[in-house]
């Protein structure tokens, strides 16, 4: 299962004619409909505020960081921890 923010995305994915919008669509980024087509890989609309990716490209406020920070299971590192010199 893959989470996407796209609806455009999974629509085309899940549409197998091709319009004259999706033409421009670079030919590597087809591969995603070749899986959906076959069953291999699922796309689920889920909404950017759920979108745990953007903890690792976005900016967010502290408390965004670290809801996003435990949906993913990331722990502190008791070792890095400040020490004297």
């Amino acid at each position: 299962m893959t989470y996407c923010d796209n609806q455009s995305c999974i629509k085309l994915s899940e549409n197998l004619v091709s319009h004259d919008i999706s033409k421009h669509i670079n030919i590597q980024y087809h591969h995603l409909r070749y899986y959906v087509a076959r069953r291999i890989m699922f796309l689920q609309y889920i909404s950017t505020e759920g979108q745990d990716s953007d903890i690792l490209t976005k900016a967010s406020s502290k408390c965004k960081f670290e809801f996003h920070r435990d949906r993913i299971e990331v722990v502190d590192n008791p070792f890095l921890l400040e020490r004297e010199c």
